[in-house]
């Protein structure tokens, strides 16, 4: 694996840096503070501004309440921790040239089984913390079992994982919803990971938290033994094998991880919303791959940037709380997403192209 060369903007296994084409793009990416800072990422954060300027004078000229107002950036940000612990999660599955739909499900299985325990059966909350987590690792577990070591499709393995995710939270809380304790409520301090205070006087803890959760993220893939190996299996798993590594291990250490993460963002959506309804899950599959694939994270593996995903995290989450403020149906953000995913998907290959 000497030949990989891993960057936080946009970490890559093997070759030469991929050309975007045209001169003048060409040079701007040869800028060294660009070359710091990562051109992908730049972009990535004007269209994050001009998406956030744009909701601001659609609902200016609708006649409706600010967009700028602080409320909106607290429920985007409140619908960003969770989405955000599910895109990091599938960033490492998609490294490898795989792809897990079950981790939206996966986070409502945790956070229902985890939920039903503390409401239920007077569990402490701590080890229902816990149990959320390790609901979400058995996930990742089996998943990357089937897939790593029975080569099983990920496409199959993951959408077999959603249905059982989606029947074992119905199965466990009798197809009842459940509800989480408010942060007055006695148990109510967990509430606290995501935010303190109320009102306009809130800190965000659960920023900070996301923060560092893909600063670690990013040290893991680019800077480890385990994240070269997984951006290696999406670049050349054939190549990776022969050169003597234990590729099965370090595949399902992807998808364990994803798992782990999933059931992390269980906490954090309890923490947003409290109430938690069986049967549901499948749309945060689509935003938190959108995100990764919009933030630089090849679907064909190989390459990957937690930066990249950090950024998509927050303009999924803009697009979300933006259209609905600016009166439109929620729909459209499906819409738009997947206009998004076609769009990055084809940009990709575009330039695998050009690289080839």
């Amino acid at each position: 694996m000497q030949g990989a060369a891993i960057r936080l903007d946009g970490a890559k296994a093997g070759g030469k840096d991929i050309k975007l084409g045209g001169r003048k793009v060409e040079k701007i990416k040869q800028n060294p503070i660009v070359k710091k800072i990562g051109f992908n990422r730049i972009v990535l954060v004007g269209v994050l501004i001009l998406m956030y300027l744009l909701f601001g004078a659609l609902c200016a000229i609708k006649g409706r309440a600010s967009f700028f107002n602080i409320s909106h950036i607290y429920s985007a940000l409140n619908y960003a921790y969770f989405l955000g612990f599910l895109a990091l999660g599938v960033t490492f599955v998609i490294a490898t040239g795989g792809i897990d739909f079950s981790i939206g499900p996966v986070m409502f299985c945790s956070a229902l089984v985890s939920g039903y325990m503390l409401m239920q059966m007077d569990v402490p909350l701590i080890v229902c913390l816990l149990v959320s987590i390790l609901v979400g690792t058995l996930f990742g577990v089996l998943n990357g079992y089937l897939v790593a070591y029975l080569d099983m499709p990920s496409f199959i393995t993951s959408m077999a994982s959603m249905m059982l995710a989606k029947g074992i939270g119905s199965v466990f809380t009798k197809t009842q919803s459940v509800i989480w304790p408010q942060a007055s409520q006695e148990n109510g301090w967990y509430r606290s990971l995501v935010k303190i205070g109320s009102g306009t006087s809130i800190i965000p803890t659960g920023l900070v938290i996301f923060i560092i959760a893909s600063i670690i993220c990013a040290i893991v893939l680019n800077k480890t033994k385990a994240g070269r190996y997984i951006l290696c299996l999406g670049s050349n798993k054939e190549a990776v094998r022969l050169s003597g590594v234990d590729v099965k291990k370090w595949e399902a250490l992807a998808y364990i991880l994803c798992g782990m993460l999933a059931g992390i963002a269980a906490i954090f959506y309890v923490g947003a919303y409290t109430t938690v309804q069986p049967g549901l899950g499948d749309t945060f599959n689509n935003e938190a791959i959108a995100s990764c694939v919009m933030g630089g994270t090849s679907m064909a593996g190989g390459i990957a940037s937690i930066g990249g995903t950090f950024i998509g995290v927050l303009i999924i989450s803009i697009l979300q709380v933006g259209i609905l403020a600016a009166g439109f149906q929620i729909d459209l953000q499906y819409v738009i997403t997947g206009i998004i995913v076609l769009v990055a998907v084809y940009a990709d290959i575009r330039s695998r192209k050009r690289r080839n």
